[in-house]
């Protein structure tokens, strides 16, 4: 369940701080009753720019399959071999 917590809580930013190392989703910063930001740890927020990344090189991927971009694994195997002398 995600932590929704009102912005006059963030004075406490020990506490904070340790909600969002401890917390597997980020946090939701409310003012006024209604959404205002999102916080989270640097290690969540790196793990999500990572798999953004995945995703985004998977659709380029599905992408270049649609449009017939795709060559044969044996040929391309081969490729790399002799250029890189393996």
């Amino acid at each position: 369940m995600p932590h929704i917590i009102p912005i006059r809580d963030l004075k406490n930013t020990g506490g904070i701080s340790q909600l969002c190392h401890e917390s597997p989703e980020p946090i939701y910063i409310t003012k006024n009753g209604y959404g205002d930001m999102v916080i989270m740890s640097m290690q969540m927020y790196e793990e999500k720019l990572y798999m953004l990344d995945v995703y985004n090189r998977l659709s380029e991927s599905e992408a270049d399959v649609a449009a017939g971009r795709t060559k044969d694994a044996r040929e391309s195997l081969k490729s790399i071999r002799e250029r890189y002398n393996v």
